[in-house]
């Protein structure tokens, strides 16, 4: 067993290459301004620590081995380790990764997903793609040479910010997903438009370039559909319960590209994009107040802008401009089940995670993933102040139209469950 870690030494600079990823968040005149390159970031040369970084260890002291099959190479041991259900599975044809040269409406590339771990895998190719958030780098990026005597885990980053650090994910080390209009072979014309794909996004401009597999009633989106004429031809993309007529499902995991799981993970890489948003910002924020002294004025600035930047966190929190299901959706059972498994329950048996599927996502509208990794580690400042919004949210103190969506009911049903599975909420 071989698994080696790329030292930062050996990167390129982002810098060099031309890459300067900024956000602003304006209050007045003062703003808040990320460069990846420089303090408080430092995003090269800052040590990964996160569910990669714990499993590297594992094997190098011989905890664990990963097993390799000559079908899939280390894919199943490997999703097993990181703890990552088969039943995540999401496929996509369009050639929109770094392996295009593998991917095709034949062999499209799975995704495999916790809440904050992601397995890319392509059939036929040596090299398994992982991105996993990490509490000082957002998102960190690493590469799976597969290989029988000895698979080689590398941390990577240029290459990976290149798509992973931009306009799409807010302008930091995040994920999305791209709805294309892909041709035959699966590539993508940079001229034709394309989508981010999120709760809020119409259903019809939702996975352009990936199969869907799931019961969605009169709804259409661009899942399973070509360019034929120029046009998406979108006559025979619906509702379809398996990929088998598409490809060879035996050589994958599932025979499914589940539409809930694709609706949950445009929701989930969404909304861990908003909250390491806010985190950067906020540690920016901090960095350069540290040498000065606060003056009222300055302190008073600072309070605003850290409620302007927890806001934007609350309103993704509570779905707020979610799209509105007008059939309902069906997916696989198995997903369902073990999605829900996962969280914590209150004294009634209510979770964050239960589906509604019939006119939203989750039956309760606040996101499980305030019971992650991701919002656990956000700088503490800042997590006060969305606990104080979604407090105010909940209890019905904070009455403005932005959060009209959620009825009396919602509210307190969200708020008994916060209470009772979240230690934030819990004085």
């Amino acid at each position: 067993m071989n698994v080696t870690r790329q030292s930062n030494n050996r990167w390129p600079l982002l810098v060099i290459a031309g890459w300067l990823i900024c956000g602003t968040v304006a209050s007045g005149q003062y703003s808040v301004d990320i460069n990846l390159e420089e303090a408080p970031f430092d995003y090269i040369e800052t040590q990964d620590d996160n569910r990669v970084t714990r499993l590297v260890k594992r094997i190098e002291s011989k905890e664990i081995t990963l097993e390799f099959t000559s079908e899939r190479g280390h894919l199943e041991s490997l999703l097993a380790a990181l703890e990552i259900p088969a039943s995540s599975q999401t496929l996509v044809f369009s050639k929109t990764s770094m392996q295009v040269r593998y991917i095709s409406r034949r062999n499209p590339r799975a995704i495999y997903f916790n809440d904050d771990t992601y397995v890319g895998w392509v059939n036929g190719s040596s090299l398994v793609e992982i991105s996993t958030f990490d509490p000082l780098l957002g998102a960190a990026f690493y590469t799976v040479e597969m290989k029988p005597w000895s698979p080689n885990i590398e941390r990577a980053g240029y290459d990976c910010l290149g798509c992973h650090a931009t306009s799409m994910t807010g302008g930091v080390p995040g994920h999305t997903i791209r709805s294309v209009l892909p041709q035959f072979d699966g590539s993508v014309d940079s001229q034709k438009p394309s989508y981010i794909s999120s709760d809020t996004s119409p259903f019809s401009q939702r996975w352009g370039g990936w199969y869907v597999t799931g019961l969605h009633g009169e709804m259409r989106h661009m899942g399973n559909a070509i360019l034929r004429g120029g046009v998406l031809d979108t006559s025979n993309s619906s509702n379809r319960m398996s990929v088998r007529d598409e490809l060879d499902s035996a050589s994958y995991l599932s025979s499914q590209s589940d539409i809930v799981a694709l609706m949950v993970l445009e929701h989930q890489t969404q909304m861990q994009n908003e909250m390491v948003k806010a985190d950067f910002f906020t540690r920016k924020l901090i960095h350069d107040d540290a040498d000065v002294v606060l003056t009222e004025e300055r302190a008073a600035e600072r309070t605003e802008i850290l409620r302007q930047i927890a806001h934007e966190v609350v309103k993704r929190m509570l779905f707020c401009d979610e799209a509105t299901l007008t059939d309902p959706v069906k997916g696989s059972v198995v997903f369902a089940y073990e999605f829900k498994k996962r969280g914590p329950k209150d004294a009634q048996g209510r979770s964050l995670r239960d589906f509604d599927l019939k006119k939203r996502l989750f039956r309760y509208p606040c996101s499980y993933l305030i019971h992650s990794a991701c919002f656990d580690a956000l700088t503490p400042c800042l997590k006060t102040e969305i606990c104080r919004q979604l407090m105010d949210v909940l209890s019905g103190n904070d009455t403005s139209e932005t959060f009209d969506h959620l009825d009396a009911d919602a509210k307190s049903a969200t708020l008994s469950i916060l209470r009772e599975t979240n230690p934030e909420f819990r004085s």
